[in-house]
């Protein structure tokens, strides 16, 4: 059976929409390059890219909604079913996954019961994979709501997930204040973060993102970026935990001091052929 056209926003909502891609839609040269914005904005509505907001675009910008659909599946960021608050992705790229990137997306499936792309009960949490988040100096990340959480554990991780879901304050490793998926959106389709001192929170790159370049300007890093991630078992700082592993953002550390085990350090776990050729 074929789909029913979809159904209309409400007028006070479709007139707010209006106004706003009106603005987005001013910005470019030509009308169709604000597709992506504007896709950005209907999900600020309803927390996802549904068929009402397809429509809508497709009629700001004198499109097919066949080619709003086009764009909309392609880039994973914009979500295609309700979601949560707070978009957990656990990058599980190589630098992460051999860094523990793996082991923290088991860890959180099992103490969510959810599997990847899909929502806790209450709403709060989508768990998923996220392909590199350009953060591999810090591995392994997380990322909530595209905001960057370093050097993450499967410890760390569940009290990040555990915080979200209680609505108690957590903070990023780096970056703006976290907001809502929903606000998220709005701030990507275009519209300022009007939140007191987010934007000048926004900073730069992390520390150890920038001893190649203070190398080839002749400056000397500290021998030591970072400290070290405790051993697995010794007591944590007593920092706040979120977003750290337990340590203050000034003292997080650095993926290279905590590696986990691979097959030439694990040698219950080899890699690769484990007899002479022809055996």
């Amino acid at each position: 059976m074929p789909q029913l056209p979809a159904p209309d926003y409400p007028p006070e909502v479709r007139a707010r929409l209006e106004a706003d891609a009106a603005e987005i839609i001013s910005r470019y040269p030509g009308a169709r390059s604000a597709l992506l914005p504007l896709l950005h904005l209907v999900q600020s509505e309803e927390g996802h890219v549904t068929r009402t907001g397809m429509a809508f675009c497709a009629q700001q910008l004198g499109l097919t909604t066949a080619e709003v659909n086009a764009v909309a599946t392609f880039y994973t960021m914009y979500r295609r079913k309700p979601s949560g608050d707070y978009q957990v992705g656990v990058c599980t790229n190589t630098l992460c996954a051999v860094m523990g990137g793996d082991a923290i997306f088991e860890t959180l499936q099992e103490h969510l019961a959810v599997g990847n792309d899909e929502t806790t009960e209450d709403g709060k949490v989508t768990l998923e994979h996220s392909e590199c988040n350009a953060a591999c100096d810090f591995a392994p990340g997380v990322m909530v709501n595209w905001e960057f959480f370093d050097n993450q554990t499967p410890e760390s991780a569940v009290r990040l997930v555990d915080d979200l879901r209680a609505g108690r304050e957590v903070e990023p490793t780096r970056g703006a204040p976290l907001c809502t998926f929903k606000e998220t959106a709005r701030i990507l389709a275009g519209f300022p973060d009007q939140r007191e001192g987010a934007v000048a929170a926004s900073g730069g790159a992390g520390a150890a993102s920038l001893v190649g370049l203070r190398y080839a300007k002749g400056e000397n890093p500290q021998p030591r970026v970072v400290h070290p991630r405790p051993v697995s078992g010794e007591p944590e700082d007593d920092a706040p935990a979120h977003g750290t592993g337990g340590q203050s953002p000034s003292a997080h550390p650095s993926s290279h001091d905590a590696p986990q085990e691979t097959s030439a350090s694990d040698p219950a776990h080899p890699a690769g052929p484990t007899a002479e050729e022809g055996e």
